[in-house]
């Protein structure tokens, strides 16, 4: 057998992949299991995305290789959308850059600024993803905390104390993932002047803004940010298209070129069609949103109830599509009370632990999950509970 890399020692599966095979086997035996914890729109795209994609595929001209920058009337569609909705001027030649989803561009970001034994740092809780990448291009991480007493906002006076003589690049992501914040100018001005002071690569990771969020917001709304600032979006979670994988990172021109100089190297350019029904989606008027938001507000009472019921305490005021919560007590760590949730209730829900130490006391649950499952769960819960209180009293 030939020996993987050496890179690949310090990345694990993903969590996700290992929990799905063990909720298949628990199905195949015949158990009836509700998966709360993935945030996989289950909604459709709007229907003239689709009719957009329907149409252009069916020309004959619209399947060869194209641009490794993206077509020209999606990035002047992205900088319209960020105009629109972000109060953010970008130039669509130089500042854009459409990406096969915004998780690629975590990898390319990384692969075009940091060199090996370069210090990169990490949030905890944070998106698994930062930390494995990292790993792959052979950076040094640290880990910077976000904790429950600071408003899950990174803690300047704690960042000051550590080395940051090596560090290149940080990672941020607000509105955040997993526990919901939004962070508004002051605390993302006081992220951009960090990076501007200690010349560290800020990265802010932005497919949140649309969820459950009444007023979206680009680090670019901090002037100096084009100095030291990226941002990723995508259109996974705002316009329900996960799978078409449609991301953008927008930013400093010479950032920007940096980046393609990976990107060139690694695809052979985006789907046209896709693209061309991007431009669609990104043009959807803001009816759209509010529609979506409409859905995700009705579960999200839904799954308020479900944390009521399980004695889980969560702050009203989070936004985006996941209600993130920190569990009773009696339990050692949030992988328990998954697994208690999985095994006695056939519920799911993701342990917080995933994203870090400081997660191991929170769960969250998917609002991505349709209506008719959390109203089962709900009441499964409910009747569960009746029965445990008749037993006790």
């Amino acid at each position: 057998m030939i020996a993987a890399a050496q890179r690949l020692s310090s990345v694990k599966e993903y969590y996700f992949s290992r929990k799905l095979k063990e909720i298949s086997d628990l199905r195949e035996q015949g158990k009836d299991i509700l998966n709360l914890g993935i945030g996989n729109p289950d909604l459709p795209p709007s229907e003239q995305t689709l009719k957009a994609l329907h149409n252009t595929s069916a020309q004959p001209d619209n399947h060869g290789y194209q641009s490794y920058s993206g077509n020209p009337n999606l990035r002047k569609a992205f900088v319209k959308w960020y105009a629109q909705y972000f109060s953010v001027s970008l130039h669509p030649d130089k500042e854009t850059l459409p990406l096969i989803g915004s998780k690629e561009g975590i990898m390319h970001i990384s692969m075009a600024f940091v060199n090996p034994g370069e210090g990169v740092l990490i949030p905890d809780p944070g998106y698994p993803a930062y930390k494995s990448v990292a790993d792959l291009v052979g950076a040094k991480t640290h880990i910077y905390n976000l904790k429950e007493e600071n408003g899950w906002l990174p803690d300047f006076d704690e960042l000051e104390q550590m080395d940051l003589k090596n560090i290149k690049l940080m990672w941020i992501n607000y509105p955040n993932m997993p526990t919901g914040t939004k962070a508004g100018y002051e605390a993302l001005e006081k992220i951009v002047n960090f990076g501007i002071k200690h010349k560290i690569l800020i990265v802010n990771d932005n497919p949140y803004s649309f969820i459950l969020n009444n007023h979206p917001v680009s680090i670019f709304n901090v002037p100096q940010a084009k100095h030291i600032a990226l941002e990723l979006n995508s259109l996974s979670k705002s316009h329900n298209m996960a799978g078409w994988r449609i991301g953008v990172v927008v930013g400093n021109e010479q950032y920007i070129s940096n980046i393609l100089k990976v990107k060139s190297n690694v695809d052979s350019g985006m789907f046209l069609p896709l693209q061309l029904a991007a431009i669609e989606a990104l043009n959807s008027p803001k009816s759209w949103y509010d529609n979506l938001n409409s859905e995700y507000s009705k579960r999200r009472k839904v799954v308020e109830e479900i944390m009521n019921v399980l004695d889980c305490r969560f702050d009203k005021k989070q936004s985006g599509m996941f209600l993130w919560a920190k569990i009773p007590q009696g339990y050692k760590n949030a992988y328990d009370f998954s697994d208690y949730l999985l095994y006695k209730y056939h519920l799911f829900i993701t342990p917080g632990g995933i994203f870090g130490k400081n997660g191991e006391q929170f769960v969250r649950i998917s609002l991505a999950g349709n209506f008719k499952n959390l109203k089962i769960a709900l009441n499964r819960l409910k009747i569960k509970e009746l029965e445990t209180s008749k037993l006790v009293y």
